[in-house]
């Protein structure tokens, strides 16, 4: 098991889960509690992030397979470490 410091607790439904990725780098995924309508499988993860064991940082997912841009653990979601970009109306009503 990879110890990792998860930054939000699991939205109600869901749970994390840490795999591999490179030699210092983990994949975080966000997995579903519930079967899906679409196929029988119970469990559908999706990527949430991943985390530079090493430098102690957390990337955003361009895909699941590629690392993108560190980013400030305050500005992610329980869903997702993509931070949204918001245009200025936005930004004044969520920031």
């Amino acid at each position: 098991m990879i110890d990792v410091p998860l930054p939000h607790e699991a939205p109600e439904g869901y749970f994390y889960e840490v795999k591999t990725f490179k030699r210092n780098v983990v994949s975080i995924w966000l997995c579903s509690n519930t079967r899906s309508y679409f196929t029988d499988r119970i469990r559908l993860p999706t990527i949430w992030g991943f985390y530079n064991t090493r430098k102690r940082q957390y990337y955003s997912p361009l895909t699941s397979t590629k690392q993108g841009d560190p980013v400030e653990i305050d500005r992610t979601t329980p869903y997702s470490a993509m931070v949204p970009k918001l245009n200025p109306l936005e930004m004044a009503f969520y920031v």
